[in-house]
Formats: structure tokens, C-alpha cells, sequence
């Protein structure tokens, strides 16, 4: 920022509520234009704001088009800054103004833009006198100018306020509700945009401030990151960074956010790992259609040292049960002796942290050019189900992670209806109670629902494993006679025996399958080929569908395994599901008994000790 920025940023901070929302210096647009300040409030609207630095004696003459100021190189013409956010405000109108939803719906302004808007200049280093002893008031409308002397320190906020208010040309009564500021967020920031491969610039056409097009045919509900994510993911700046936070809030949204920022900036490669493979194909297909993957390389941990050896020439270790616990050790070792150079990544980002053991997160580390020096671990202990009691508590500095000062916590999941989170979390709370950490450790969080409502998860109980397959196949196929994509549904199984029989059963029932645990078939694995996913739960990891079927409940908890891990791995299954979650059973278990418990404190009269947790949960 220039001084003059540095002075009126600080006294938007000072002088404005709290319902204020500021972005400095970012593009806004697919046209990319950058107006030093874009002000959107929920009560007057939208402002766009340029502050030059200019002093009295800087400028030489001025027109309603452009200016003429004394730089160190002689006299240079620019355009006038009152022409120039007037452009950029107009610009944004435009595009605004044809989204249905932001359209008055009756009066005599019926169909006109409901969002008002404004824009003006602040002259940081000339006072409101020289303004009109200037003459500048010809060629700047003096109502839409805020000067040095108007922006001072001892300045009350009300006649500050009043300022800016005055540059709008139109007011109205009421407030834009959340999701019309959603809506003018979705516009204006394309890059915060969730799910933006719903739309297709095939569609009707809507001309965009460049001259490019973008849909008219838009959803009633546009997906954005909501204000604390788009803060977060705007301000990681250089450094280690650790985002802790629950199943479903957003983590790798904010990571895909990072890719499109630094990917066309740093002059080495982006690393993206993770643990699982289902995942590593997810990212991948995100990358892709962010057409980041000539910068952006995803990879699951193992599959990057198998290439680390394979292009350093350093021999493979020999197959066997201890594989890839001798994989990773000899890349360490590796490293150590200067055969594997380190830093060869500009940016290295790692989903899922909580699958990782501590040797591994020592060893990427190492792996970000000091010159960058740029980090990010997305995190969320209550999910980390790979290595049971053998998990070791840490701090990240012991690491050579220097995240003090840069860690955040994400507590609000947009995943799941607050009917499935609430069962979810009932279900296992005793497992993955919240604890309090140092900033430098791993602490687990309760999730907070964002409050969607929807159906309540549903327990079936059958006679045999078979009988529940032929059910979801059923419960399947009527969801997509009604119009639901076969890829918007997955069975989420434990052991392979389950897999295969409900695979079994979709195949029977003529359903197109892609099952995981078949013959190739993580390596097959496509997130966009229009099937049901059958999926262990390991491979869940980090992954979301519509609709989420849970077979053999029964056999929870495995024998061979602890009962606590085994109900973080059946969290982790539940809260895949975003809409509609069926588990189904066909025998007895702990765990089949405790899901009927929380079903029942969840209907009307039921015991008010579980009821309340839920309810407390939920925000009611």
C-alpha cells in the first residue's frame, strides 16, 4: 500500500461496524480489474473506491477524462480517478444486474438492480480548500470525494460514514439478505466460487465487464467460500501455515484456492500430497479442471517416493509386507546423504496431514525451496484412522514446522446436513471429545453445523448381508429415475467381503459400479465417470457424495482392531454423506445398538441427556 492506502485502510478499520466487508487490491471479474477498494455492506451496498497519493503541486491540469501530473520523468497523462472507478463500478453493475435474484421483484424499479452501488476517490494528500480552490470539483463530483482532511484521526466516524454514503446514487430500505451478498460475492470474486464445473459456458449467454461470456442460467443457490475460508485462503501469505479443521469445512477448498494463487507466480512446482488414492484422483480431477496441471503435481505420499527413487536412481527396496515403511526410509535416508536434492518445490501443500506420521512431515518439509518458504497442513485429528495406538503425539516445530502465529481453526462443516453431522458426532463424541492443545500440537475439534437441514440418517435392518445390497440397489435406482446421477451415490464398506457383495448386487441389478477394492480399480479410479462408487472407508478419506450407503454395520467393530479407532473410522464414513445418509445392518453389534440409541434421542419425547447434545450440536 502507498501511504495514502495505508491511512484510509486503518480508517475503514476504525470507523466502520463490523458488517463492513474490505478487499484491497483484488481482481474483481473475469476481467481481472483492480480497484484499489471494493466495500460491500449488507445495509448500503457496494463502493469502489481509487486513492491517489497525489499532492496539490503534483498535478498540472485536469479534465473530466483524464489528468496531467509531474512525475520524476516530466509530465505523464492519466486517466482521471473518477472515470476510472466509475468504469469499474459500472462494470460490476452490469453483470450483477442480470442475475434474477438480484432484481427488485415489484415496485416501479421492478426488475432493476437491488444491490446499490457507488464509487468515488479519495485524494489522500490534498485538502477539501485546495480541492475547490483548484477547480477539481469541475471534473470530480465533489459529493463523491473524500480528502486528506476528511479522513483524519480525530475524524468522527458518523461524518465519515456520511462521506461514503453520499457516493451512492440510490438507496433503498431494506438489507441484502446472506444469500444476495453470496450472490454478489459469486460474481464479483470468481475464484471463491464452489462447484463451479456445475455451470457451462454453453449455456445462454451473459455478457461479462471484457467482452467474454459467462451463464445467465444461473442455480438459485451460487456456492461460495463463506467470509472466514475466502479471508483465510487470501492471507497465506509466505511461511509454514496449519488449518485445523472438521470434516467437511472446507479445507481443500482453501488448498485449490492456494494452487490458482501461487501456481502461475513461483518459478518451481506445486506439491500436493495425500494419503489415499481415491483422494489423490479427486485433487487431480480438481486440478485439472483449474487446467493447473502443468504446475500443480498430486500425488499420494507413497506413490512420490517411488518416483523420488525412481528418477534419483536410488534402488527400490525388495517387495514385501515391509515395502513401503522401507520406501519411505530410504528416501530419508537419501535426502540425508544429498542424493535426493531437497527444495524442489516453490509451494508444498499436504491434505489430510492427520494421515501422516511425523518421519513423513520431517521429510516433505524439507522439500519447500527456502527462497518460497511456503507450507500449508491442512489438518483434522478426529479423522486420523491410519495407524490406530501406534499414532504418536507431537509438536509441529519438532517437525520443522514453524507454524506459530499462522495456525487456524475451521470449526463449521457445510458437508453434511445438520441431521447427519448430529448423528455422526453422537455416535462417536465419546471417541473424539475435544481437547485442548498448544498452538504447536494437534488438537481435536468439535465440528459446529452450518445449520442445512435435511432428511435424517436411516437404520435397515436385514436378514442377511445380500438382502441389504439388493435394498441399496433399489434405494439407488429409484434416486436416479428421479434425475440423480449415478456418481452422486457410494456404498462405503469396512471389509472387503462387504464390498463384494454389494458390488455383487449393483452389477445384478444392471447399476453401473466403480468398486475400489476390484481388480485395479483404485488405479482406475474416475470421480466423473457417472457410477456408484464402492469404497472402503479408508479410501473414503477426504471424499464427498450426495447420497452415502452404509452396509454391514453389523460387523463393526472389527475384531482385530480397537473400539475407539473403529468409531472414528465409521465417523469418517458417515460424514461423506452431504444429503441423505442409509446404513443397514444384518446382525448385532455395539455399534448397530448405539446407532438405534441416537436415532431414538433424536425423535420427539426421547431421553433428554442424548437429546440435548444433539440439539446443542445443532445450534437449536
Amino acid at each position: 500500500m502507498t501511504g495514502g492506502e495505508k491511512r484510509f485502510a486503518q480508517r475503514l478499520v476504525d470507523k466502520l461496524e463490523d458488517d463492513y466487508c474490505c478487499w484491497y487490491d483484488v481482481p474483481i471479474g473475469v476481467a481481472t480489474r483492480h480497484p484499489d477498494f471494493v466495500l460491500l455492506s449488507p445495509r448500503r451496498g457496494v463502493l469502489i473506491l481509487e486513492v491517489k497519493d497525489w499532492k496539490y503541486e503534483t498535478i498540472d491540469r485536469a479534465d473530466k477524462s483524464q489528468f496531467t501530473i509531474h512525475t520524476e520523468s516530466g509530465l505523464k497523462k492519466v486517466v482521471n480517478p473518477f472515470e476510472q472507478a466509475r468504469q469499474y463500478a459500472h462494470a460490476v453493475v452490469n453483470v450483477l444486474q442480470q442475475d434474477s435474484q438480484l432484481q427488485q421483484v415489484d415496485g416501479p424499479y421492478k426488475g432493476r438492480l437491488c444491490v446499490p452501488f457507488g464509487y468515488g476517490v479519495v485524494l489522500a494528500n490534498i485538502t477539501r480548500k485546495q480541492f475547490e480552490s483548484s477547480r477539481l470539483d469541475e471534473v470530480i463530483e465533489p459529493h463523491r470525494v473524500i480528502c486528506r482532511d476528511e479522513m483524519l484521526e480525530n475524524v468522527e466516524a458518523e461524518d465519515f460514514q456520511k462521506r461514503l454514503w453520499g457516493m451512492f446514487s440510490v438507496q433503498f430500505g431494506t438489507a441484502l439478505t446472506m444469500p444476495q451478498i453470496d450472490r454478489v460475492r459469486w460474481h464479483l470474486f470468481p475464484e471463491i466460487r464452489v462447484q463451479a464445473e456445475q455451470l457451462s459456458l454453453d449455456d445462454v449467454e451473459l455478457v461479462a465487464p471484457d467482452g467474454r461470456k459467462e451463464p445467465s442460467l444461473l442455480p438459485d443457490l451460487l456456492r461460495v467460500m463463506d467470509m472466514q475460508q475466502e479471508q483465510l485462503a487470501r492471507s497465506l501469505g509466505e511461511g509454514h501455515r496449519v488449518i485445523h479443521g472438521v470434516a467437511g469445512s472446507g479445507k481443500t477448498l482453501i488448498l485449490g484456492f492456494r494452487c490458482e494463487r501461487l501456481a502461475p507466480v513461483l518459478a518451481k512446482p506445486v506439491l500436493v500430497l495425500c494419503y489415499n488414492a481415491a483422494l489423490a484422483a479427486k485433487l487431480q480431477s480438481v486440478i485439472k479442471l483449474k487446467q493447473l496441471d502443468q504446475k500443480v503435481s498430486v500425488r499420494t505420499f507413497h506413490g512420490w517416493c517411488y518416483d523420488q527413487l525412481r528418477l534419483y536412481n536410488v534402488a527400490m527396496p525388495p517387495k514385501g509386507e515391509q515395502f513401503f515403511d522401507q520406501l519411505v526410509e530410504s528416501v530419508i535416508r537419501s535426502v540425508d546423504k544429498g542424493q535426493i536434492p531437497r527444495a524442489q518445490y516453490g509451494a508444498v501443500m499436504i491434505d489430510e496431514g492427520h494421515d501422516f506420521q511425523p518421519e513423513w512431515l520431517k521429510l516433505v518439509t524439507q522439500m519447500v525451496d527456502p527462497e518460497t518458504n511456503s507450507l500449508l497442513l491442512l489438518y483434522d485429528d478426529a479423522q486420523s484412522i491410519y495407524g490406530g495406538k501406534t499414532r504418536r503425539k507431537f509438536s509441529f516445530s519438532s517437525l520443522g514446522v514453524q507454524a506459530q502465529g499462522r495456525t487456524t481453526i475451521l470449526r463449521l462443516n457445510y458437508r453434511n446436513t445438520a441431521e447427519i453431522l448430529g448423528t455422526a458426532y453422537e455416535f462417536a463424541r465419546e471417541y473424539i471429545r475435544p481437547e485442548q492443545a498448544e498452538e504447536d500440537g494437534v488438537p481435536l475439534i468439535q465440528p459446529e453445523s452450518a445449520g442445512r437441514r435435511g432428511l435424517a440418517p436411516e437404520l435397515r435392518q436385514f436378514p442377511t448381508l445380500a438382502k441389504e445390497g439388493a435394498y441399496l440397489a433399489e434405494h439407488f435406482r429409484r434416486h436416479n429415475h428421479s434425475g440423480r446421477p449415478w456418481r452422486d451415490m457410494a456404498i462405503v464398506y469396512r471389509t472387503a467381503f462387504i464390498g463384494e457383495e454389494m458390488a455383487k448386487q449393483l452389477k445384478m441389478a444392471k447399476i453401473p459400479v466403480q468398486w475400489l477394492g476390484g481388480p485395479g480399480g483404485k488405479k482406475r479410479f474416475d470421480p466423473a465417470e457417472d457410477s456408484v462408487k464402492v469404497i472402503t472407508m479408508h479410501s473414503s478419506k477426504g471424499l464427498e457424495f450426495p447420497v452415502v450407503a452404509i452396509p454391514g454395520l453389523g460387523y463393526m467393530p472389527h475384531r482385530d482392531y480397537g473400539i475407539h479407532e473403529e468409531a472414528k473410522l465409521l465417523y469418517v464414513a458417515m460424514t461423506r454423506a452431504m444429503d441423505q445418509l442409509i446404513l443397514t445392518s444384518s446382525k448385532e453389534s455395539p455399534f448397530v445398538s448405539r446407532i438405534q440409541q441416537v436415532s431414538q434421542a433424536a425423535k420427539p419425547g426421547a431421553s433428554k441427556g442424548i437429546v440435548s447434545g444433539i440439539l446443542g450440536l445443532l445450534g437449536r
